[in-house]
């Protein structure tokens, strides 16, 4: 039996939402509440540059009602440095971002930039929070990130599920291998592996199987289907679909 995995859930479009109308309806704050209710182990709030979604306040906020460990995902600047360690959340997760993106495409570049990604990480390291870089399964990604002192490794699946998509199976499987391949090169080398980016009910399974991949994040989707069937029943049904690939 392999160990049970943890789910961080991602509320950052409940807050795109809310930004449709410009008013303070609906509150990801309380959506990130109520994804605890239903047995989410995390939450995950993505303050861009741009404020496209959640808001300064949010965090504020979210550091204040929250019990389970907030994630605080955020763009290697200095700006969003200072308010994590202004905050100083359970862990931080550092990504890529293109202010013309319409959501995170691919993963950082640590393997080019190492001196300067040691450098922006040991202030948060030391503050207590624990860094995690959002990568591709590659090996040289891989080997840079704990170089560079970070603790864990988010790879990300979004190629993978948009495959799984498109229904081009053997490219799928393909990406898969290579996550398999990469997850477990992460986890020797003494990093924490998480995954996600695009995760749904049809495509988690072989994901979540991973022995290595100890987290789940997943937001937009949960939050879409939310819609349809609420949000404690799409986290319960997601939940029971990683422990039965873990079985």
């Amino acid at each position: 039996m392999k160990t049970e995995q943890r789910l961080g859930v991602n509320i950052d479009h409940v807050a795109t939402l809310r930004n449709a109308r410009g008013g303070a309806y609906p509150d990801p704050v309380r959506a990130a509440l109520l994804a605890e209710k239903a047995g989410a182990d995390g939450i995950t709030a993505h303050l861009r540059e741009d404020r496209r979604h959640i808001r300064d306040a949010d965090i504020d906020a979210l550091m204040d009602a929250l019990t389970t460990p907030l994630n605080f995902e955020m763009a290697a600047t200095a700006e969003m440095q200072a308010i994590a360690l202004r905050h100083k959340p359970h862990a931080v997760c550092i990504v890529p971002e293109r202010r013309e993106e319409r959501t995170t495409e691919g993963g950082l570049e640590v393997a080019k930039d190492q001196n300067k990604m040691a450098d922006f990480i040991a202030p948060l390291a030391d503050a207590g929070c624990r860094v995690s870089l959002f990568v591709a399964p590659d090996e040289a990604q891989l080997e840079a990130s704990k170089r560079v002192g970070a603790a864990v490794v988010e790879l990300h699946t979004g190629a993978y599920c948009d495959f799984h998509a498109d229904g081009d199976f053997d490219a799928r499987d393909a990406e898969l291998e290579r996550l398999t391949r990469g997850a477990a090169f992460a986890h020797d080398l003494g990093l924490e592996v998480h995954a996600g980016h695009g995760l749904t009910f049809d495509n988690v399974a072989p994901i979540a199987a991973l022995p290595a991949v100890k987290e789940l994040n997943i937001g937009h989707f949960l939050i879409g289907e939310s819609v349809f069937m609420g949000m404690e029943a799409a986290i319960k049904e997601m939940r029971q679909l990683m422990k039965d690939a873990r079985s």
